[in-house]
């Protein structure tokens, strides 16, 4: 094998594999050692840098960082790193004068944004630190697109929403409440040097089988039932509730239910609950909650009694897998009473105010081609982000298509290539304070993974905006944040200092480390000390020792970056250095001013 490039930023951001799988590659590791240190609202600030909301996120988000967590490698449970996020957010004080400065003197450039959502929000807080004048419209009276309408309050607390928005509507946004678009063209007439499109996916699927439309005051879409929960306009339904559908929405509506009346509440899955959308933590929430979960049952039609609903006819499946495809097989019928059903099968992109003669492409579907890298839609000047431009995913990766649109934005504004976009950069910075001593506390801490307070199950459906997760005291947190194993501490290994004394190899805890004769990766693999079958991450091949000839071999995927080879080394060839990844930013792109050009 080739000696390992670690001056390619990819290389060490890898291994830090929460910020790897973070769409916005948000710096967790940073963050936390912050939070360790009581530092609450530099921990917050340095979240805000990518993903714009961690009070929201810190309650809401996906995780997708929790699962690639190292910690889950060395035990069962990884680091509760996005209930940190919000340990920091509650905590964080006042940060008013710390947040970016507008300038007075303006650039001269107007944007549009079509919906007051995260993607849009986000535009806006990278563009109008640069001296952009923004005009968002927002069919709702309350600002937060669906973070506001399908994430109950019981979740995610009016008050947090609220604050995070207002961070960046008081740059100095324009933002117009109550004013749906309902054409793109006569947009388009208003000027503007550049739109935004962060309208989300606001359309409810469907399901059209026999019975849908005899009684339809009881039967409701998920989506457009969570807000008018959220507005207020629905307060109360049946004691019986089936929710079609297994997803996070299914989850909202599910708990939703049992907080507006409802007794018995079935969610009726069509596969097996192992694959479903839901997140684990939303299933769990749920049946601690005593919702039931029925799977492998498909919707066949919905019974009606006396021209009112009276439940639901199910086909029950069975699911076989055949040579890698999942095929399925009616084994039986079975009906569910109830007095209401709701739909909660997933949502689509809705855009019947974009004509087709306006020069945006329309794919079969009436939902407009975007490039995944810039994303401009195919008239230059038109943007897409979040759920819009790819259909329902979630809050992050809106954050950060709004990122990446953000410095298009600049780019088109300034006449530069879209695609001319700076690469991801990297710092390394030594820990060592001493011979044997680290700027990070490097001691592998045994402890369990905290479990987050919760209101009690007698309190919590009281009112359906009771807040349910109470989250982390700082007592609790200081001891969630040691399990953190600082995995952008790197082991950095300079060749020529070796002398193959195998002193780091004898001190390492995980037999992450080999001094062998180099070879062919498949068969250097498997004749590491501690055989490295984790594929998907990359191992580290020292150049030639000059002793032997024989390479030192690093399995990235057992380390725990406890710096013992460090400590142990007589020569320092092995040394605790800081990665930090450095994410370019609109701010960052600096573009030269551009001659004067007609608007979108």
């Amino acid at each position: 094998m080739k000696p390992t490039d670690t001056s390619n930023p990819d290389y060490f951001h890898k291994v830090v594999d929460c910020q790897w799988a973070c769409p916005a590659h948000t710096n967790i590791p940073e963050y936390i050692r912050l939070i360790a240190q009581g530092r609450y609202a530099d921990a917050y600030l340095l979240n805000r840098e990518s993903n714009v909301f961690p009070g929201i996120l810190g309650r809401v988000c996906d995780r997708p960082c929790e699962p690639a967590c190292r910690r889950g490698r060395v035990d069962e449970k990884p680091v509760a790193i996005c209930r940190l996020k919000r340990v920091a957010a509650d905590n964080r004080g006042d940060i008013s004068k710390r947040l970016p400065q507008i300038p007075k003197q303006k650039n001269g450039k107007r944007i549009a944004c079509v919906g007051a959502g995260c993607a849009s929000l986000t535009v806006a807080n990278d563009l109008m630190p640069l001296g952009y004048e923004f005009v968002i419209f927002e069919k709702q009276h309350e600002p937060g697109g669906l973070m506001r309408t399908n994430i109950p309050a019981f979740r995610l607390p009016a008050q947090v929403l609220t604050e995070e928005i207002d961070m960046i509507v008081d740059m100095g946004v324009d933002l117009r409440l109550n004013q749906p678009i309902s054409s793109m063209r006569t947009l388009l007439q208003q000027g503007f040097d550049a739109i935004f499109v962060g309208s989300g996916a606001p359309r409810g699927k469907n399901l059209d089988i026999p019975g849908r439309y005899d009684d339809t005051a009881h039967v409701h879409i998920g989506i457009d039932w969570l807000e008018s929960v959220a507005f207020g306009h629905i307060n109360s339904i049946g004691k019986r509730v089936l929710i079609i559908g297994a997803g996070n929405t299914a989850m909202d509506c599910c708990r939703s239910s049992l907080r507006l009346g409802a007794h018995d509440v079935k969610v009726m899955a069509r596969k097996p609950l192992s694959m479903t959308k839901a997140s684990d933590w939303e299933l769990e929430e749920a049946v601690e909650e005593s919702v039931e979960m029925v799977e492998c049952h498909s919707p066949k039609e919905f019974v009606i009694k006396n021209g009112r609903i009276a439940g639901m006819l199910f086909e029950v499946m069975e699911y076989q897998d055949d040579h890698g495809k999942l095929k399925s097989r009616v084994v039986a019928e079975k009906f569910y009473p109830a007095d209401d059903i709701v739909l909660a099968i997933g949502q689509e992109n809705a855009f019947p105010w974009i004509e087709s003669d306006i020069g945006i492409e329309l794919d079969k579907w009436h939902v407009p081609v975007v490039d995944k890298t810039t994303m401009q839609s195919t008239r230059p000047g038109i943007f897409f982000g979040g759920d819009s431009a790819f259909g329902p995913k979630n809050i992050i990766w809106a954050v950060e298509h709004g990122h990446q649109a953000a410095i298009s934005i600049h780019k088109y504004c300034h006449g530069e290539d879209l695609t001319d976009r700076l690469a991801y950069a990297m710092n390394l910075t030594s820990t060592k304070m001493g011979i044997h001593e680290w700027s990070y506390s490097n001691s592998f801490d045994p402890s369990v993974r905290r479990l987050v307070p919760h209101v009690s199950l007698k309190e919590r459906f009281k009112k359906i905006n009771i807040e349910v997760e109470l989250g982390f005291s700082a007592e609790q947190a200081q001891v969630e944040v040691e399990r953190c194993l600082n995995c952008d501490i790197q082991t950095v290994f300079f060749a020529p200092l070796c002398i193959e004394c195998d002193a780091c190899i004898d001190i390492c805890p995980t037999a992450c480390l080999t001094i062998t004769a180099n070879g062919d990766e498949d068969e250097l693999r498997g004749r590491l000390k501690a055989p490295a079958e984790n594929r998907q991450q990359p191992l580290f091949v020292s150049a030639a020792l000059k002793q032997t000839g024989r390479v030192m071999v690093k399995d990235e995927d057992q380390c725990v970056h406890c710096g013992l080879c460090a400590e142990r080394c007589p020569t320092a060839a092995w040394d605790m250095q800081r990665s930090v990844l450095k994410i370019p930013y609109a701010g960052d792109q600096n573009p030269q001013p551009a001659p004067q050009r007609r608007t979108a």
